[in-house]
């Protein structure tokens, strides 16, 4: 099969392509080159059939991730497809099944059947889940489990490849040490064998499973950093330089590919992260968690990581990996999921805007006319989460209803200032005097 950058490098656009330049408001041609070019990546295995293709690139709208999968001691089939419809109805661009209990396997096929956004999946979870332990692990294994995979329709695959034996030593020396599952799975693999990273060896042979489905590479970040004490340390970035050069074989290979980055990271080095990124990496893609700009707020860490996230886009992240209120603390229900995709739909949006993307003000217009015409419904038809923002006025309403004289009158007032008080409407109702002309 060809892949979406084979096609691009040979002038050739595709459907997906086209539908990607739709979405964005580009000329076709215009993706074609930064496909062509790895700048920009479109995750679409053909086996997924439903799939809706969305392009991830730092000169397109900011994309959001949503984590889902079960755990070795919670949830199953039907809870992990709630968490899928939540998110997808609130605007996750891709879904990620990060499963590591029973039926990893049946999870990810109905995951795949149900989801018109790119599935991805982090590999090294299934192949630990088939052996004893982790010891045990070797690369025909891990190649037969993303052969499978990607014959079920997987769309991106994130492989920590880049973190090397070498690099062990100074991830050590951290407070928080390794913080990646799948980093520290390799890591201790590399330590018990004392030999190299066996997916950076074997790399090669990833890439030729890749080709066969079109399967986009997620490079995985092992290193990040899982507090502030370890932000933009020596182990990060030596994973990163490395994590380069696999874009550079992916790209030679015809495999598109993806960089996976920070972690926890103060407010003021995110600028330098994503420009070191963009350096080493040749602009590929960057696909950021977070960050997380604070260690100190358990359960409420969608909001310390969507304050990192606007600022991570605004300075060239293409995808944020959502966050959820549970991080650090428990497997996400549904409701988790929804807080997530609604902080992160908010810091992409913001960074689009204040990026200048084509269209990207536009809803914020227009629910400000809304607000200023007191049209209540069209409000809640434009929110980010129209069901919270009905239910919020609601219950204001009733409150304020049954205190003032105001009931079943009209609704032209917010609730918060109430009808004597709303700025709104006393302001709508001044007259400015006409100025007088001069003899």
């Amino acid at each position: 099969m060809t892949t979406q950058i084979e096609y691009a490098k040979k002038k050739k656009i595709t459907p997906q392509m086209r539908t990607v330049a739709k979405s964005e408001f580009f000329p076709p041609g215009k993706i074609m080159r930064q496909v062509a070019e790895g700048k920009i990546v479109i995750p679409a295995n053909l086996n997924h059939k439903n799939l809706k293709p969305i392009g991830i690139g730092k000169t397109l709208r900011t994309k959001i991730n949503a984590n889902i999968g079960n755990s070795s001691v919670q949830s199953c089939i039907t809870e992990e497809l709630d968490k899928l419809k939540i998110a997808l109805k609130y605007g996750a661009d891709t879904v990620m099944d990060l499963s590591t209990g029973e039926n990893i396997r049946e999870i990810r096929n109905a995951i795949i059947k149900n989801s018109t956004a790119p599935v991805g999946t982090v590999p090294i979870y299934e192949a630990v889940c088939k052996v004893e332990k982790i010891e045990d692990l070797n690369i025909e294994l891990f190649i037969d489990v993303i052969t499978e995979q990607a014959k079920q329709g997987v769309d991106y695959m994130t492989i920590h490849a880049g973190l090397l034996k070498n690099h062990i030593p100074a991830a050590m020396k951290r407070l928080m040490k390794i913080v990646s599952r799948g980093g520290a799975i390799l890591a201790q693999w590399m330590t018990s064998h004392k030999k190299e990273n066996f997916l950076y060896e074997n790399f090669d042979k990833i890439l030729d499973v890749c080709l066969k489905f079109d399967v986009t590479l997620s490079l995985g970040d092992g290193l990040r950093p899982g507090c502030l004490a370890d932000a933009s340390d020596k182990a990060q970035f030596a994973e990163l330089k490395t994590l380069g050069e696999l874009v550079k074989k992916c790209r030679k290979a015809g495999v598109q590919a993806m960089v996976e980055g920070p972690g926890h990271i103060p407010l003021d080095q995110i600028q330098m992260n994503m420009e070191i990124e963009e350096k080493l990496c040749d602009g590929a893609p960057f696909y950021i968690l977070g960050p997380v700009v604070s260690d100190c707020a358990p359960g409420y860490d969608h909001i310390t990581s969507a304050i990192g996230g606007t600022l991570g886009a605004f300075y060239g992240a293409s995808m944020l990996c959502y966050v959820t209120p549970k991080e650090h603390l428990g497997l996400p229900d549904a409701e988790d999921v929804r807080n997530g995709v609604i902080a992160y739909k908010i810091a992409a949006h913001a960074a689009d805007i204040a990026l200048g993307r084509k269209g990207a003000r536009k809803r914020d217009d227009d629910i400000s006319k809304a607000r200023s015409n007191f049209d209540w419904e069209k409000q809640f038809s434009l929110a980010l989460d129209p069901e919270r923002a009905r239910e919020f006025r609601e219950k204001s309403l009733a409150i304020t209803s049954s205190k003032t004289a105001e009931k079943g009158k009209d609704d032209k007032f917010c609730a918060m200032c109430g009808p004597k008080f709303c700025s709104i409407k006393l302001s709508s109702e001044i007259r400015p005097e006409k100025s007088r002309k001069r003899s």
